[in-house]
C-alpha cells in the first residue's frame, strides 16, 4: 500500500503529491501512485525534497531513461545527465524589446527534435523570496475545447518545429552557435495521440513551432495564433510558486510551459536543475510518425555521450 496523497492544484492540470521521500528508493506502489499521478495530472509538484544531483538523478531514472543536460546547449560538469536552469543561461533569448503576445515564451521541450523528451523532471535550489513562478498548460484540454469542425480541420495538418531565436530577440552569437552544432528541425502532426493514455493533444509549442505544411505564410500564421492562444487560456493552465527544494515533474508529450520573465526585472538570483527523460516519436491521429528534417534522435545519456567519445 502507498502512503502517497494525490491534491488536485486546478480542475485541468496540477496536482502536489505528498508522503513520500524522494531521497530515498520508491516502493513499487509509491513508484506506481506518482506515475498514475503523472499521467493523470499532467504536471505533479513536491514540496521539501531536497535533492543533490545524484539523488535528483537515482530519482529520475526510476521513471525513464535520463537524456543529455541538453540535446543543444549542453550539462552541468560531472552530471552529463542534469542541465542547469539559471536566470542567465545560453538557452534564454529574453529581451524586452520583442513583441509580447499571450503565448510569448510558451513552450513544450526541444520539440525540434524527432523524439521530444518523454518528460522533464525540475528542482528549485536557489528561488527568489516572490515572482519567478511557473505556469504549465494542458494540451489535451486545450484540443478537446476546440469546436467539433476544428478539431477535424487540425487533425490533419503538420507543422515544421526547429530552434532558432524569437523574432525580436536580442542577438546571440552564444545561443546561435549552439544550436549550429546540433541543428534540429522536424516536422510533427499538430495533433499527437499519447502512447500510453491514448488522449489527443494539440502539439503547437509556441517557441518552436514556426509553419503549417502545405500553407502560404499568412494563412499558416492565422491559424498558429488562433491555436496558440486558445492552448494557453487561463482555465488550461496551472501555476506554481516554487519553494528551495521543491520538484515538478511535467509530461512534455501532453503540456507546454512557461518559464518566468518578472525575474529580470529584480535583482534575485535563481536556480534549478532539470533532467529529461528518452521520448518516443509522435504520432498523428492518421497513425503517422513526425519526420525528421534534420538532427538525430535524443538518445539515452550513456549512449550520446559513446557516440561522443565523451
Amino acid at each position: 500500500m502507498s502512503n502517497i496523497t494525490i491534491t488536485p492544484s486546478t480542475l485541468h492540470i496540477g496536482a502536489e503529491v505528498s508522503g513520500v521521500d524522494l531521497r530515498q528508493p520508491l516502493s513499487s506502489a509509491d513508484a506506481k501512485a506518482i506515475y498514475q499521478a503523472f499521467l493523470d495530472w499532467k504536471v505533479i509538484f513536491f514540496r521539501d525534497q531536497p535533492l543533490d544531483h545524484a539523488q535528483h538523478v537515482a530519482f529520475a531514472r526510476s521513471l525513464g531513461d535520463p537524456t543529455i543536460g541538453h540535446a543543444v546547449f549542453g550539462h552541468v560538469e560531472d552530471y552529463p545527465e542534469v542541465y542547469s536552469v539559471a536566470k542567465h543561461r545560453t538557452a534564454q533569448t529574453h529581451s524586452a524589446a520583442r513583441m509580447q503576445r499571450a503565448w510569448t515564451g510558451w513552450h513544450t521541450d526541444i520539440t525540434a527534435a524527432i523524439n521530444p523528451p518523454k518528460a522533464s523532471i525540475l528542482r528549485g535550489v536557489t528561488i527568489p523570496p516572490y515572482g519567478g513562478d511557473t505556469f504549465w498548460t494542458n494540451l489535451n484540454a486545450a484540443y478537446e475545447g476546440l469546436s467539433e469542425t476544428m478539431r477535424g480541420i487540425v487533425d490533419g495538418l503538420r507543422g515544421i518545429h526547429r530552434f532558432q531565436p524569437p523574432a525580436g530577440a536580442a542577438k546571440d552569437n552564444a545561443y546561435d552557435d549552439s544550436v549550429k552544432r546540433r541543428e534540429l528541425e522536424t516536422e510533427h502532426p499538430l495533433v499527437t495521440v499519447h502512447p500510453e493514455t491514448g488522449q489527443r493533444q494539440l502539439f503547437v509549442s509556441p517557441s518552436f513551432l514556426k509553419s503549417i505544411v502545405g500553407m502560404h505564410p499568412r494563412e499558416s500564421q492565422q491559424i498558429l495564433e488562433m491555436l496558440w492562444e486558445h492552448a494557453v487560456r487561463p482555465e488550461y493552465t496551472v501555476r506554481f510558486k516554487w519553494n528551495a527544494g521543491d520538484m515538478a515533474i511535467w509530461d512534455n508529450r501532453s503540456t507546454s510551459h512557461l518559464a518566468p520573465s518578472d525575474i529580470f526585472q529584480s535583482d534575485f538570483d535563481r536556480q534549478l536543475y532539470r533532467i529529461t527523460l528518452v521520448g518516443e516519436t509522435p504520432v498523428g491521429v492518421d497513425g503517422q510518425p513526425s519526420k525528421s528534417i534534420k538532427g538525430r534522435p535524443i538518445l539515452a545519456v550513456e549512449t550520446e555521450l559513446a557516440e561522443a567519445g565523451d
